[in-house]
């Protein structure tokens, strides 16, 4: 979240604060002679990385935004995209006289200034347009200057920053000078936005503010809307946009924030179907931007190193088209110790050369690199454009890893140590892959260190991870990879039930030899399970387990054996049989953002009468509980559910029903269950 504040305010070094999650417990180290597996499987492809993949925040009380200094190490560090003016500033800035009524504007911070660090930075611009204070026309002006007059081909423009944050479900940071403050009206004023933006240049792409799941005010419906922010904006908005702009910053101390990463997939998994529900027709051709991350503990040490590297990786991975760090120069604020190194408390990833109030503590000189410049610098050498994401597991909490694919048949690897007191040793699997004999090219990043160092050394297989540290692996193929079929298409899946769906993708460009089969492989972790082969482009998966998620891809295999990179991933989710002798309607109401009131409805659909009942589900995700619950007797072990009748609701009459509630409660993305068992038997869900 971003107030806009006065001059005063921005030197005390605190622009910007940030909302905390609901907790959930650190891991805990094993000892460091323990080894962690990490499994690389090339079988399991996930996105592609977009030349819009790495992003940073520049601001417009940054006197420093338009110095050849400061652009020459965005570009050193491989910055792609660069946001403007930044952050909560951008609903009080007017562009044509560059100013931000109530706030502070530096010199040298006008948009054709930012235009020439985006091009010195060989990047590509993002911009907010004026929501709270500005309008329709202006937004337009602004699209006429840039692309029309200037020539400036800037493609990229959001409506507004945070707007959920204008005081329409109580707290009130962003400005919003509109009498109407509902999730309704930005909908309908993005609407028109649009409308007035690509009447100027139809080629551009307008963003439109959602909320991150499982972070206030996700879920939560105030006023007349008809439901939470990110159903209201979709409802009106989605036929107009082109992407939608998430901010995440996950709060807790360093080793919560850094666990918090795990959220990632389940996060883009429910933005999505939020997309698919609520956006209109071809929704699929909306793209997702994280625009803001950082943390709240280490934000200038190793802990947000740590994290910028995983959080891109992990939303790359996931099909997020950018991702950028607030902010290139912040300011000071709360100076701490973080394992062992001073940490500023500025959300800068370059230093502003700042001091305390009381001149007792210095930031060292301005553009000096903080620990997330150097994650950043990490993702410049892991992640190149073109490259295709991977899976990559381990059987450590501590320990995560990331890998991408090269077109010239290399492997790089990202494994990151999140445990500040111990090295862990790691061993690496490799499937559908063969390292070369030669030594990989490691890159290193450790607690502390002023740099990342680079060398060719040791195995492909095994190695030793510093403590807090980053590494990256480059890895060449054992053989040749010259005549493979190229990657089959986008598969897609029709008539998906509960227990069955079909997969069809565009066929593969034979290599050097015809293609002879498909293969379809199911991810399961980081290890893929073949479920069927087919000459022909389309296969029909059975034995599916109902109210499931599947992630599955489809590679080539041409008639000398060799294999083609995998297609862009699938996800899909099974359902509940159409019709069952039981029928359970699952409820929510009331929701807070980390809770909301639950109820299940059990219908018996049979002949005759039901004496005695356990219904049964599993919850989608580790931070989902039953808080409570009434009308029966309500267990929760792991994540599995079991409610049982108390002794005036055993029976359920032919036809008849039953009902209970519950308290749920949700720190994470809230994914809800799909599949109930009654009695061993698999319902239908109404």
């Amino acid at each position: 979240m971003r107030k806009p504040k006065t001059r005063a305010a921005l030197l005390a070094g605190l622009l910007l604060t940030a909302s905390a999650l609901a907790g959930v417990n650190p891991p805990t180290a094993r000892a460091a002679a323990d080894p962690v597996t990490v499994t690389v499987n090339t079988r399991a492809g996930l996105a592609t990385v977009p030349d819009t993949a790495l992003g940073v925040n520049h601001a417009i009380w940054d006197s420093n935004l338009g110095t050849s200094e400061t652009s020459d190490l965005l570009r050193d560090a491989g910055v792609q995209m660069m946001r403007y003016p930044g952050g909560s500033y951008a609903d009080i800035y007017h562009w044509k006289d560059h100013t931000a009524p109530g706030g502070y504007v530096a010199p040298g911070t006008d948009f054709d200034t930012f235009m020439a660090a985006v091009r010195r930075v060989g990047a590509q611009p993002m911009i907010i347009a004026n929501y709270g204070t500005g309008t329709p026309a202006e937004a337009a002006d602004w699209v006429r200057y840039a692309n029309v007059t200037k020539g400036y081909d800037a493609r990229y423009w959001t409506v507004g920053n945070e707007n959920y944050g204008n005081g329409h479900y109580g707290s009130a940071w962003e400005a919003d000078d509109h009498p109407d403050k509902s999730a309704t009206q930005y909908a309908r004023l993005v609407v028109e936005y649009a409308d007035a933006m690509k009447a100027v240049d139809p080629s551009i792409k307008v963003g439109a503010v959602l909320t991150m799941q499982g972070n206030w005010p996700d879920g939560i419906t105030a006023g007349s809307d008809p439901g939470p922010w990110n159903q209201t904006v979709l409802s009106i908005a989605g036929p107009k946009i082109d992407f939608v702009d998430v901010h995440w910053y996950p709060g807790g101390t360093a080793a919560e924030s850094l666990a918090r990463v795990n959220h990632l997939p389940d996060a883009t998994y429910l933005l999505r179907q939020q997309l698919a529900r609520y956006a209109g027709p071809n929704a699929d051709r909306i793209g997702i931007s994280f625009t803001e991350l950082n943390v709240d503990a280490g934000r200038n040490t190793q802990p947000a190193a740590l994290f910028l590297a995983d959080v891109y990786s992990g939303l790359l991975e996931n099909g997020v088209f950018t991702a950028h760090w607030w902010n290139v120069h912040n300011g000071m604020g709360t100076v701490t110790q973080v394992a062992g190194q001073t940490d500023y408390g500025d959300f800068g990833m370059l230093s502003s050369g700042a001091c305390t109030e009381d001149g007792s503590v210095c930031q060292p000189p301005l553009n000096t690199p903080f620990a997330p410049y150097h994650g950043l610098s990490m993702m410049k050498l892991f992640a190149k454009t073109g490259d295709q994401f991977v899976r990559a597991g381990t059987d450590e909490p501590l320990v995560t890893a990331h890998a991408v694919r090269r077109s010239n048949g290399d492997l790089a690897v990202l494994l990151v140590n999140k445990d500040p007191d111990n090295d862990h040793p790691v061993t690496i699997d490799y499937a559908g892959f063969t390292p070369s004999a030669v030594a990989p090219t490691v890159s290193t990043l450790t607690n502390g260190a002023t740099g990342i160092v680079t060398s060719q050394s040791g195995s492909a297989t095994s190695r030793t991870l510093p403590a807090y540290s980053l590494t990256t692996l480059v890895l060449r193929p054992a053989g040749a990879t010259a005549g493979r079929p190229a990657a089959p298409g986008q598969p897609t899946a029709s008539g998906v039930t509960d227990r069955a769906a079909t997969i069809t993708w565009p066929a593969s460009t034979p290599g050097a030899s015809p293609i002879a089969k498909y293969e379809v492989h199911r991810q399961n972790g980081a290890v893929s399970e073949q479920l069927g082969e087919t000459a022909s482009t389309s296969f029909t998966v059975g034995n599916l387990v109902p109210g499931s998620r599947y992630t599955v891809n489809v590679l080539a295999r041409d008639t000398a054996g060799r294999v083609s990179w995998a297609s862009p991933p699938l996800t899909f989710a099974t359902g509940s049989p159409a019709a069952s002798t039981c029928t359970v309607r699952f409820t929510t109401a009331n929701d807070w953002g980390n809770g909301y009131i639950g109820g299940v409805e059990i219908i018996n659909n049979g002949s005759r009468p039901i004496n005695g009942w356990t219904l049964t589900w599993t919850w989608p995700t580790a931070w989902q509980q039953v808080s409570s619950g009434w009308s029966a007797t309500w267990e929760q072990v792991s994540t599995a559910v079991r409610v049982t009748p108390t002794t005036d609701n055993r029976q359920i009459a032919a036809g008849g029903t039953v009902s209970a509630g519950f308290v749920g409660a949700y720190g994470g993305p809230n994914v809800l269950p799909t599949a109930f068992t009654l009695n061993g038997t698999i319902c239908a869900t109404g």
